[in-house]
């Protein structure tokens, strides 16, 4: 018997550090994958199409978005980013755990046809703490630092819609705060009971005898 998969939603204002996290949580823990987003914005510097992202032109993307493809669709910093819908409902049926790196927009989408998803949201430390991570990058100009630094407080406002919260203050500790979150959930008796029914069967055993 196949049980539903786990869906975990991560996000974070840009600098906080979700990425790093992200990848680091996937090389510990290969019982989770991560979804790989379609979006309209350029490749990265060592960004792989198809394993980073899926990069597609906008009028590619707006055609997806009007066959209703998407499970979550939004905008960020002037770029288009979507969830494929049919991949994802493949995962949970198989049973898998899924991790979504997505913004807030996208998080409340997803809730809505997933409401049993965890969500997780990073935060710095500070706000000075993360314009000291943005300047640092030395990779954006002045004027797409300030765009930046005003989505990140929209964003930390929403911090509220998730269930859990880590502070990447030190960056060691963060990554353990994450591990024991997708260790938690999947510990919880309700997925305990699915997953692993066997375990349970000497207690509808003994009822029985009694």
């Amino acid at each position: 018997m196949i049980t539903p998969g786990q869906l975990f939603i991560v996000a974070a204002p840009s600098g906080a550090g979700k990425t790093t996290l992200v990848r680091q949580l996937l090389r510990d823990d290969g019982g989770i994958q991560l979804s790989v987003s379609y979006t309209t914005r350029p490749p990265r510097p060592g960004e792989r199409d198809g394993h980073d992202y899926h990069f597609v032109s906008r009028e590619a993307f707006e055609a997806m978005q009007k066959r209703g493809e998407f499970l979550e669709s939004a905008e960020v910093h002037g770029n288009l980013y979507g969830t494929s819908r049919v991949w994802m409902a493949e995962q949970m049926v198989a049973g898998r755990d899924v991790l979504l790196e997505i913004d807030w927009q996208g998080a409340r989408q997803v809730r809505l046809a997933f409401p049993q998803a965890v969500g997780i949201f990073i935060l710095p430390p500070g706000f000075d703490a993360l314009e000291d991570r943005l300047r640092g990058r030395g990779s954006d100009s002045e004027a797409v630092i300030e765009q930046r630094l005003g989505a990140a407080l929209e964003e930390m406002r929403h911090v509220d819609e998730f269930d859990y919260c880590i502070i990447n203050n030190h960056l060691a500790e963060a990554r353990a705060d994450i591990a024991s979150i997708v260790r938690a959930c999947r510990a919880r008796l309700a997925v305990q009971k699915l997953r692993s029914p066997e375990a349970f069967n000497f207690l509808q055993e003994n009822e029985a005898d009694d």
